[in-house]
């Protein structure tokens, strides 16, 4: 829902930013998985307590997913970066509450498996939606930099971040922001579903 507003924001200064790497010649790949591998630190900093250390691995990692996109504007989109990009970002998202899980199992777990499967839900929906609009070349007016057809929602990247700063800042109340977040992925999914079968059921 706020990816719309929030990527013309960050765009000016992701695209400054971006020149150095273009110019050193880091591909966009590479800073994909790097900030994939940088990512990663937030699972035993969040397991282990380090709330905050955890928070500044997650910001690292979307700085770095901020930065690989507008690298690859520079340097042309690609498939292969776009699904390299997205299947990263997925893994990424289920790890931060499993994550909590293991910090606080008693208490966090069963929060921590609905949200995953609530991802499940938006991730399957965006996908499948992604594959069928490119095999029947439906254009995407709103995110038209995406190598994918970005279908929006509730529950964006955006707003998924804020989900995570929270939990991180307030780990004692992650199960009910865990549940609540959830709870709007699935009117995310809901929806998607929805608009997503009546658009292709008008394709010709």
């Amino acid at each position: 829902m706020l990816d719309r507003f929030a990527i013309p924001v960050i765009k000016k200064p992701l695209t400054l930013i971006a020149s150095l790497p273009d110019k050193l010649g880091i591909t966009a790949n590479q800073i994909t998985i790097a900030g994939f591998i940088i990512g990663l630190g937030a699972l035993p900093a969040i397991a282990t307590g380090n709330y905050l250390l955890g928070l500044l691995f997650i910001a690292l990692n979307r700085i770095f997913d901020g930065i690989d996109g507008a690298v690859a504007r520079r340097q042309g989109i690609t498939d292969c970066g776009g699904f390299l990009d997205i299947t990263l970002d997925f893994i990424f998202y289920s790890m931060v509450p499993f994550a909590f899980a293991l910090a606080v199992p008693e208490s966090n777990a069963v929060a921590a498996a609905f949200l995953i499967f609530s991802f499940m839900g938006t991730g399957s929906s965006f996908l499948s939606f992604a594959i069928m609009a490119s095999k029947h070349s439906i254009d995407n007016p709103v995110y038209q930099n995406k190598s994918l057809y970005y279908m929006g929602g509730l529950t964006e990247g955006t707003e998924t971040i804020a989900c995570f700063v929270l939990m991180c800042l307030l780990p004692a109340h992650f199960a009910t922001i865990a549940f609540v977040f959830g709870g709007l992925c699935w009117l995310t999914t809901a929806t998607r579903i929805w608009a997503g079968y009546q658009t292709l059921k008008s394709v010709k």
